[in-house]
C-alpha cells in the first residue's frame, strides 16, 4: 500500500535534481502520503501514454485514466505518469516527453474508484484513478526520462519481494499455531498428536526454511541498494556496474522468491486436511496475496534477462513499458 510513497521519496534522491527536493521532503515529513497512477489499461501503443499534459496559459491541464493505482485511495498526493504535449512542433526536443505530475488527491477533476477486483491485495486500493481537465501548477511537474541505468526498478520490485518474504513468515507463524491447537489425528498417521507427527514436523521445517531463505534473499538485494544510497549520500558517482549488479540481484530474487512462497502457500494445507480449508482460518489469503504479488512484472521475463546476461553479457533493460505493438 505504501510502495508508491516510498518509491516517490527514493525517486527524488535517484532521478530528480536536488533543487526540487525540499518541498516534497517537507510534505513527507509532515505526514503526507504519495500515491501512484502510472499504468494504463487498454491497447495503447507500446511506449506511449494515453494520459496527456497540455499547456493552458501559465499552467497545465491533465487528462487520462489509470489503473493499478495501488495505495492511491489512501494518499494525499498522486504521482501521475503522463505524456507532456508542448507547444513546440512535434519532433522537437521536449515536444512530447514523459513526465511525473504531482496532483493533490482532492483536486477538482480527480476521481478515485475503489474498483480493484483481483483475488489478492484486497485492501491495497489498486483500482482506477481518473483525471479530467485537472489544473496543474508547473512546479508540480517533474522530469521522468526513464532512460539509462537506475536503482528504481530494483527498488520497486524489492518492495514486492519483501512483502512476499513477509507472507512466507506469516505462513510459518499461522501454520505453527494451527498445528499446535489440533488434537485430531489420522489412524494411519505417525504421531499421537499432529505436533508430534514427524511428517507434519518435516513440513513445518520446509515452511520455516522458505521463510528464512526468502528473507535472506531480500536482504541481499537491499544490501546492494544500500551501497548505492551510501555512495549517493557521500556525493560520489554510482558505477554502472553496481546498478547492473543490483538489477540482476533483484531479477534472480524475483525468480526464486515467487515460486518458493507460492509453493509454501500451497503445501501448508497438508498439515490439516479439510480442517485447514475453513473460512475462519483464512489460510487461503496467503496464496491469493502471494499469487497477486508474484504476477506483478512477470518473473518469466526476469529469468530470461538473467540467462541472457549469463550467456551473452547483455545488460538488463531497467525501464520497460506495457502496451500493444503496432500491427
Amino acid at each position: 500500500m505504501l510502495r508508491a510513497h516510498f518509491g516517490f521519496i527514493e525517486r527524488l534522491f535517484a532521478e530528480v535534481g536536488s533543487a526540487s527536493h525540499e518541498r516534497w521532503f517537507r510534505l513527507a515529513a509532515d505526514g503526507v502520503i504519495f500515491g501512484n497512477a502510472t499504468t494504463e489499461l487498454g491497447h495503447g501503443a507500446l511506449g506511449n501514454l494515453q494520459t496527456k499534459l497540455r499547456r493552458d496559459g501559465d499552467h497545465w491541464r491533465l487528462d487520462g485514466d489509470k489503473f493499478y493505482s495501488t495505495g492511491t485511495l489512501y494518499a494525499n498526493w498522486i504521482g501521475v505518469a503522463a505524456q507532456r504535449i508542448d507547444e513546440r512542433e512535434e519532433g522537437e526536443e521536449g515536444a512530447n516527453e514523459r513526465v511525473l505530475v504531482l496532483v493533490p488527491a482532492d483536486a477538482q477533476g480527480v476521481e478515485r474508484a475503489d474498483d480493484w477486483r483481483g483475488f489478492g491485495q484486497r485492501l491495497s486500493a489498486s483500482g482506477t484513478t481518473r483525471f479530467r481537465d485537472v489544473r496543474i501548477d508547473p512546479a508540480n511537474v517533474l522530469p521522468s526520462a526513464r532512460t539509462g541505468p537506475t536503482p528504481m526498478t530494483a527498488f520497486f520490485q524489492t518492495v514486492h519481494l519483501a512483502t512476499l518474504a513477509g507472507i512466507a513468515r506469516a505462513i510459518e507463524r499461522d501454520v505453527i499455531a494451527f498445528v499446535q491447537a489440533r488434537k485430531r489425528v489420522y489412524s494411519h498417521g505417525s504421531g499421537g498428536t499432529p505436533r508430534e507427527d514427524p511428517l507434519v514436523q518435516q513440513l513445518i521445517g520446509h515452511l520455516a526454511a522458505t521463510a528464512f531463505a526468502t528473507t535472506a534473499t531480500v536482504r541481499a538485494v537491499a544490501a546492494g541498494l544500500g551501497d548505492i544510497d551510501r555512495l549517493r549520500a557521500a556525493g560520489e558517482p554510482v558505477p554502472v556496474e553496481l546498478l547492473v549488479d543490483v538489477e540482476l540481484r533483484m531479477a534472480k530474487a524475483q525468480v526464486f522468491i515467487g515460486d518458493a512462497v507460492l509453493q509454501s502457500a500451497t503445501r501448508l494445507f497438508d498439515v490439516g486436511g479439510a480442517s485447514a480449508l475453513q473460512e475462519d482460518a483464512r489460510l487461503d489469503r496467503h496464496w491469493r496475496n502471494a499469487r497477486t504479488l508474484a504476477s506483478h512484472n512477470p518473473a518469466i521475463y526476469k529469468a530470461r534477462v538473467v540467462g541472457d546476461h549469463a550467456l551473452n553479457g547483455i545488460d538488463p533493460t531497467f525501464y520497460w513499458t506495457v502496451g500493444a505493438n503496432a500491427s
